[in-house]
């Protein structure tokens, strides 16, 4: 299990031999030790992600090379399938089943993006004056990928495989609370044939490792997924050198169920929508609308599911409910449950802290009915199993309590009226809208959010823009 810092193709110590541990959250036993990057270390990476970048190998390698090395990354990667998706599942608290989902994802992106290394360019633009004018697509530079712990590799691939894809270099800063797959991915890159500097990790705290990575010169632009809080600051820090900034933030994302749904699909999806991921997704269904005439029905089945959903061991194949990822978020989340109560939500279902074996940082799937706006398990993002029903009367009010959040990330349409579907979906202020289903993701499908959730997209043809700029050339034939 590799703990070090990995910076231009090896392996270091940290300068300041500070080190961290890492906690598997379902037996609260010590998974590693793990280096710390201080700024001393920061400077190192970036030299070497500059090395890389301005180096002729590099800038003189053909695009369908840099998709090849992407691709075989991606075959290593199968290769290693089970061992990732074990380590996965160790650090973060999630199923095993979940991380193996995570991991085919990561695979599939990796492979995505390998074939649009030699696809991205300008376009021809025709001038008054008809000289001949194109715009190029250039790589920005060094990046920053900054990912939280809820999808610890998947998220990171999101990030470095476009921005490695555009023929930037990378330096990956993973969560302090799941580093090890990031480091294990390292291995897989240089494996792939990328070349010294081109993919760096930086494991450490977002205070000290991922504040020096924004505030820093020599790094050109900064993805970030985490909350909306630290994405302010991150705006702030960026600004002081004009850094550009991709920023995927919190959400509270509406789940809206009409009396005309499937109901019974519409159930899952809210079961689906909430406690897939422990509840520790960006686009967690975490509020669910459901319009009143259906509301007793939909809510007494959802209360019976989350009751069948027992928190267990996450390499148990039955398991469907692990352990959150750590004992402060577990706090958090049953701070949220008081809230709930004291606010006067009922809970339905679940409620209270769980162990397995006696140990672990698990939290019983609940269920809040009764919930209006202004209670924070309404207004704010939780980020664990905890869901907030709310009953509306007709579309309008549906369409108006969605929209009555801060965040923007994600929603859920549940009906069999396909005009009211559209309408809604054009309505509801979200850079995601699924119309029955819920958290479906695809490396082609741009992923991103609406006002507080933040702004620039992962995934798709449109993360290449954000880690490109455009420069035209005008060549005149006079």
């Amino acid at each position: 299990m590799r703990t070090d810092l990995y910076i231009g193709n090896a392996w270091r110590r940290a300068t300041a031999e500070e080190v961290f541990a890492v906690v598997n959250p379902a037996t609260e036993e010590l998974l590693a030790e793990v280096q710390h990057a201080g700024p001393a270390d920061v400077d190192a990476a970036v030299l070497a992600a500059r090395a890389c970048f301005d180096g002729k190998d590099w800038q003189s390698l053909p695009p369908r090379k840099r998709g090849a090395m992407l691709y075989r990354a991606g075959e290593l990667l199968t290769e290693r399938r089970d061992e990732m998706a074990a380590l996965e599942t160790r650090q973060n608290g999630k199923p095993l089943f979940e991380s193996k989902i995570d991991v085919n994802m990561t695979i599939e992106t990796l492979k995505y993006y390998a074939g649009w290394t030699d696809k991205y360019a300008g376009n021809l633009v025709p001038v008054e004056s008809g000289d001949f004018v194109f715009t190029d697509r250039v790589p920005l530079g060094v990046v920053g990928a900054i990912v939280p712990w809820n999808f610890p590799l998947n998220l990171a691939s999101w990030k470095f495989v476009p921005a490695l894809a555009a023929g930037c270099t990378v330096i990956l800063k993973p969560a302090s609370e799941t580093p090890l797959t990031a480091l294990l991915m390292a291995e897989i890159m240089e494996a792939a044939g990328f070349p010294a500097g081109a993919f760096n990790v930086l494991p450490g705290g977002g205070s000290t490792t991922g504040s020096a990575l924004v505030k820093h010169p020599g790094v050109d632009k900064i993805s970030f997924t985490g909350s909306t809080a630290v994405g302010k600051q991150v705006m702030r820090d960026a600004a002081e050198t004009v850094k550009r900034v991709t920023l995927e933030l919190g959400g509270k994302s509406p789940n809206i169920i009409f009396a005309d749904a499937d109901l019974k699909s519409a159930v899952r999806g809210a079961q689906n929508g909430i406690f897939y991921g422990k509840g520790e997704v960006c686009a967690a269904g975490s509020r669910l609308l459901v319009q009143k005439s259906v509301h007793d029905q939909v809510v007494e089945e959802l209360a019976q599911r989350a009751k069948k959903l027992i928190p267990g061991d996450p390499f148990d194949k039955n398991t469907r409910l692990g352990a959150v990822v750590s004992k402060k978020q577990q706090e958090t989340v049953l701070s949220y449950i008081e809230a709930g109560k004291a606010d006067g939500a009922t809970l339905v279902a679940g409620g209270n802290a769980a162990t397995v074996n006696g140990k672990g940082y698990f939290v019983e799937a609940t269920v809040f009915d009764a919930a209006k706006p202004g209670m924070r398990i309404v207004d704010e993002e939780i980020f664990g199993p905890v869901l907030a029903v709310v009953s509306f009367d007709d579309v309008e009010e549906g369409i108006a309590l969605a929209n009555e959040t801060i965040y923007g990330l994600a929603a859920g349409i549940w009906t069999k009226d396909i005009t009211k579907a559209l309408k809604v979906a054009r309505a509801v202020r979200a850079g995601t809208v699924w119309v029955n289903t819920y958290n479906l993701y695809d490396s082609a499908a741009p992923f991103g959010g609406f006002k507080q959730s933040g702004y620039g997209r992962d995934l798709g043809r449109e993360a290449l823009d954000g880690y490109t700029d455009s420069k035209t050339v005008w060549v005149g034939l006079k």
